[in-house]
């Protein structure tokens, strides 16, 4: 087999508010790591994750771009995982400073998932450690 010549790079989503969205995904621990203006108005931000380097670029289109598109909050992008330490008390955390739920915490000893929603409505997957008891998060 050739040696493969295309890599994933990053994922790009469109956003609401670029502000709201960035203070969203550097709670979640991802930093920036280059920003900039698009020639149309437009802004863009690339966040990078410190541990796995993986990079989700924040997209924001004025009105009378050629980029720009009625938001459909969120449908065109199914979820973004995050590996957390604690899936239950992430999903807790992230609701208390206004996310909004989408899945309750659920698993079995092996692992444990919840959602919860961005500014824009686009699922965040919590992948967590199993836990017995999925009520107990203390």
């Amino acid at each position: 087999m050739p040696k493969r010549k295309v890599r994933l790079y990053y994922a790009g989503i469109q956003v609401r508010d670029i502000r709201k969205s960035l203070k969203f995904y550097r709670f979640l621990g991802l930093r920036v790591s280059h920003r900039g203006t698009m020639p149309h108005g437009g802004k863009w931000v690339h966040l990078v994750d410190p541990s796995s380097k993986q990079r989700l670029e924040l997209n924001w289109y004025p009105k009378g771009s050629r980029f720009y598109e009625k938001y459909r909050n969120g449908s065109e992008l199914d979820h973004i995982g995050f590996i957390v330490n604690d899936a239950v008390k992430w999903f807790r955390l992230l609701v208390r400073r206004g996310a909004k739920p989408a899945a309750e915490p659920f698993g079995d000893e092996s692992e444990t998932l919840a959602y919860v929603k961005d500014p824009d409505g686009i699922w965040i997957e919590l992948i967590g450690p199993g836990r017995k008891d999925l009520t107990d998060s203390k």
